[in-house]
């Protein structure tokens, strides 16, 4: 289906059509129909299937009527990361191009006094569409000069996410502030038992679409390390011992873990940063910035970098950890190969996560090819993910009674 078969306001087609959008993606075909009819929706889709449009479009369309009340906040999008509430709001600029009274503001935390003020004075103006973090949206709320009384919509992006940050209660407090007739729309990569319920308290008889969770692209080269954990470093520095490394992510699971892999790494003269949660929003931004512009040749990141990020030429992807889950895996190594270049995917399983690896193996269909450790490091652990582990003997109880 093409965006032109779509009963969407002229100036937002427009718009699609100066930035080259022609052709809707599944999840964009499925959803804006359900949306542009008013109807709750939650949509089950992973980074890269065009979800932030899917929600978007509608919206614009409504606003672009005029219909709506004056100097009022119209629409709330939440997002679990700064960068990603900065990436749906660049996409909100280029799809309002044409709508000259349309205005978004995004809203999160880590900046200044300044930007503090900036963001309360978009919220008291009435801005038609507010990105948000859920912290720094609840601190506005809870200093009172923010009217959500006439919001019309309410989104989750990235619903699963929030909540594996901790965000539910910050999230119902919000609905609080609310009216209760709203459209709400909800969009999470996966859809366990937290999302159901939470859906079941914020939603009204809502259409479910979901489009499967892609495997990773074809040209992603995939492979991967049997190893003991205090191998994993001198594997990067073999990796890297012949050839500089060029726009490469390492993803570790864990924040301690990627400051300390960021160190070790510039301590052996590689051009190395880390992204992490705990960065200043000015720290982030300029990391981002220098990675881009090819300023820092390896980042290593938690999976706050794994979805709703740009980058194109990502050459390879590290997997320092293996994953905590399949989804992850996917989101994680596509970051490489985009855009029609071709990438390399690694991952590190050590002893305790070959269990875990073979389930991702399982869920992309097919074994990852494992690359020798070189010799010069030690012996491997082999792998046999399926292996029991066997219960310490108890000596004292085990002895045999004598007769």
């Amino acid at each position: 289906m093409k965006f032109e078969d779509l009963d969407l306001h002229d100036d937002v087609l427009d718009a699609l059509w100066d930035m080259h959008f022609e052709d809707c993606t599944p999840i964009q075909e499925q959803a804006i129909p359900v949306l542009l009819e008013g109807r709750d929706l939650i949509g089950v889709a992973q980074t890269g299937t065009g979800k932030t449009a899917a929600y978007l479009l509608p919206v614009l369309d409504k606003l672009a009527t005029g219909q709506l009340p004056k100097d009022a906040i119209h629409c709330i999008i939440m997002a679990p990361t700064r960068e990603l509430a900065q990436q749906i709001d660049q996409q909100m600029q280029g799809f309002s191009y044409y709508m000259d009274n349309v205005s978004s503001v995004p809203i999160y935390g880590g900046g200044d006094g300044v930007i503090f003020e900036q963001q309360k004075r978009g919220l008291t103006m009435g801005t038609d569409v507010v990105i948000a973090t859920p912290g720094r949206l609840l601190a506005h709320l809870s200093l009172g000069y923010v009217d959500l009384s006439k919001v019309s919509f309410f989104i989750l992006d990235e619903a699963d996410r929030m909540l594996d940050m901790g965000f539910y209660d910050d999230i119902m407090q919000i609905v609080s502030f609310l009216p209760n007739y709203r459209q709400t729309i909800m969009f999470s990569a996966t859809m366990p038992e937290k999302i159901q319920l939470l859906a079941q308290k914020i939603l009204s008889d809502p259409i479910e679409i979901k489009i499967a969770v892609s495997k990773p692209a074809e040209k992603i080269i995939q492979a991967a390390y049997i190893c003991h954990e205090p191998q994993k470093i001198g594997i990067i520095l073999n990796l890297f011992q012949d050839a500089k490394p060029e726009r490469v992510i390492i993803f570790a699971s864990k924040k301690i873990k990627v400051r300390e892999l960021a160190a070790a790494l510039k301590k052996k003269g590689f051009n190395a940063d880390a992204m992490h949660s705990e960065l200043e929003q000015s720290q982030r931004e300029d990391v981002m910035y220098r990675f881009k512009a090819g300023k820092i040749d390896i980042l290593v990141a938690t999976d706050i970098l794994s979805r709703g990020i740009d980058v194109d030429d990502i050459r390879l992807v590290i997997n320092y950890d293996v994953p905590y889950d399949c989804e992850d895996y996917v989101h994680r190594v596509g970051r490489t190969a985009r855009a029609n270049n071709d990438g390399l995917a690694i991952t590190f399983v050590n002893d305790d996560q070959q269990t875990e690896f073979k389930k991702i193996e399982d869920f992309i269909g097919k074994d990852v090819y494992k690359i020798p450790v070189p010799e010069e490091l030690g012996e491997t652990p082999a792998y046999n993910p399926k292996r029991k582990t066997r219960k310490p003997v108890n000596k004292k109880t085990s002895k045999k009674k004598k007769a």
